[in-house]
Formats: structure tokens, sequence, C-alpha cells
């Protein structure tokens, strides 16, 4: 069984629509597919009209939170989409996430770009507007050459463009995803770039907040970090999760269904459901 807990369509950051998403997933052979959107579940109502009879669909999202300053992402796994808590949740982020999209673009017109909230909006094509969506609408119009030159440039931290994020903590998101019924998952551990330490500080900080699960394995990985993770999963006694943090085809380190197994000592995060 091929479990791929971590993916995106186009109703946040992701490039597909939940109907290709799910068509790619059937030939990938995913079994188990979890469609974790930016703080969104707008895919739902999509996928619950398009869903292949062959694969299971997991309700989830992916909210975002920070610890200490670093931008850090919360799955919600098996949780009841229409539940009052998960509403709360989601109508709170995409407030932010609008309010932020609204600063972005303020401080961008002060930098000389103008009606940047416009052209990253009708990239977006929804509400679910985000950094990756400014970042293009300047490549679009010329004033960057790539994505890497937009946060170079204008979105990094320290740049022109560069707004703090005003998203949930992380103990009232824990509580949003409990209170639905869902698991809460610490999404790819190792992006964050942390010292070890660190990381372990944001595990237990994590923990402490209610969480419950960690996503052992990211997308195609070197196996000495799969073995490490694994050790702290099970030593932190967390259920362990696994996915491909699909955005887009054409990515082969995030390829739907395609990143190694979890060990062996690790409990799938699917066994507690």
């Amino acid at each position: 069984m091929i479990y791929d807990l971590h993916s995106h369509t186009n109703c946040s950051d992701g490039t597909l629509s939940p109907a290709e998403l799910m068509a790619l997933a059937a030939r990938a052979g995913v079994d188990v597919l979890a469609v974790t959107d930016h703080d969104s579940t707008a895919a739902w109502q999509q996928l619950e009209l398009c869903k292949a009879q062959s694969i299971q669909v997991i309700p989830a999202v992916e909210f975002s939170s920070q610890w200490r300053k670093i931008g850090v992402h919360i799955l919600g796994l098996n949780v009841a989409i229409n539940s009052e808590a998960l509403k709360t949740g989601v109508a709170f982020q995409q407030q932010a996430r609008r309010q932020r999209a609204e600063r972005i673009a303020e401080k961008l017109h002060q930098a000389g770009l103008a009606d940047t909230l416009a052209g990253a909006a009708a990239i977006a094509g929804n509400d679910n507007l985000g950094r990756p969506h400014f970042a293009q609408h300047l490549v679009n119009i010329g004033a960057v050459g790539n994505f890497r030159q937009a946060f170079k440039k204008y979105l990094g931290a320290g740049k022109p463009g560069d707004v703090k994020q005003c998203w949930a903590e992380i103990p009232q998101i824990v509580s949003w995803i409990r209170d639905s019924g869902g698991t809460a998952v610490l999404a790819h551990p190792i992006k964050y770039d942390l010292t070890r330490t660190k990381l372990i500080a944001l595990i237990d900080d994590f923990i402490a907040a209610g969480g419950q699960g960690m996503e052992v394995v990211s997308g195609k990985q070197m196996p000495n970090t799969t073995r490490d993770l694994a050790v702290i999963c099970q030593q932190k006694q967390l259920l362990a999760s696994c996915g491909s943090d699909f955005h887009q085809p054409g990515q082969p380190w995030a390829e739907l269904g395609c990143f190694p197994p979890l060990p062996e000592q690790c409990q799938p995060v699917w066994q507690h459901w």
C-alpha cells in the first residue's frame, strides 16, 4: 500500500486541479492520498466529485505557523472538514493570509512595483495568496529573471517586500486539528534548516502543544535522514507520516508516491485512525 499523505492542488500553491491530481495519483499507484493544501480545504468538495474508486482520499489541511520566528507547517490529517473547529481555523488563517498579501503589495508599491496584488491574485486564481504568486508575477512583468531572483531581490528576509508571518501559534493550530477529530503532524522537519538541538526543541514544543505525529519521510531524501528522523520519532513516541509534498509535475524530488518507505520501527499515523 502506498500512502502519500502530503500533496497540493491549485487551491493553494500546486499547479494541478483536484481532478488532475487524482488522475496522476492513480497513475502513480497511490492507494491512499491526503490533499494538504495550505490553510485551505477548498479542494475537498471537488475531490468528492472526482474521487477515483481505486484511491482512498483522506481529508486534510496544512496550516502555516511559526516557532521562534521561523515558519513551520502543521498537517491536520483525517480531519472532519465540516467541523466548526476546522472552519474557524481555516477562516483565521485565510484572513491572516489576505492581510499579509495586502501588506506585501503595499511594500512592493513603495519599492516602485505597482498593482502586484492584482497580478498575484490573477496567478493564484483563488483567495489563497502567497509569496510564490507574487514571485511569479514579478517574473511575468520582467522585474526579475526567475523565482530565485524574486525572493533574493524583493520577497526574502530583509528585502523590500518582506512581511513577517502573522499565522496562528502552534498550540492553537493543534487545538483546531484535534478538535476536528484529526491528527496533528509536524510537516517536513528537515526543511526548516535547524540545528539538531533546535529541531529537538521544536519537536518538544510541538508535543507539549498536543502534537501527535511527525513526517519521517518527505519526498526523496537521503537514507541517513530517514533513519535519523525515525529514531527521533521513536524516542519521542510520535506517530510517523510520509508524503511526497507534491506541488507540480517535473519535480523529481517530490513526485507523487515516490519516496522511501517508513522504517519498520515507526508506528504509521494511519494505524491511529
